[in-house]
């Protein structure tokens, strides 16, 4: 799949909500705009369980359609497996880690210590935007 950023739920609300640093969002923008934004299955999920306004529901459905959304397929299965096996991550994050492996995506994400243990993922943070790459 190549370079890419698999974008926690965290950070596409932080997006929404305009609490992003002004380098990260535009940086986030720039990858989405150059079709290297992608969201788990999960994410879209817990996206949308939690009620908003109909113009908070419309900004995050145009936000989901401007990313691609990578199933729950048998390679992403496998790989959740291990993590579980191997780390103490809840479900949800074990999915999101496993997908961003498996693609071979950058997870942005701004609850780091969720993901911190596991092995081979990339993690940025983008409320550290000195540490996204240019």
């Amino acid at each position: 799949m190549g370079t890419g950023i698999l974008i926690d739920t965290n950070a596409v609300i932080d997006f929404q909500s305009g609490q992003l640093p002004t380098a990260a969002l535009n940086w986030m923008v720039r990858m989405i705009d150059e079709g290297a934004g992608y969201l788990s299955v999960i994410n879209r999920i817990e996206l949308f369980i939690r009620p908003g306004d109909t113009n908070e529901e419309a900004a995050l459905r145009q936000f989901v359609a401007s990313c691609q959304v990578l199933p729950l397929d048998e390679p992403v299965v496998l790989q959740t497996i291990r993590l579980r096996q191997q780390h103490r991550v809840k479900l949800p994050d074990a999915i999101i880690a496993a997908t961003a492996l498996v693609h071979g995506l950058l997870l942005l994400s701004r609850n780091t210590s969720d993901f911190r243990t596991v092995a081979g993922l990339t993690l940025l943070n983008p409320h550290e935007p000195d540490g996204l790459p240019a």
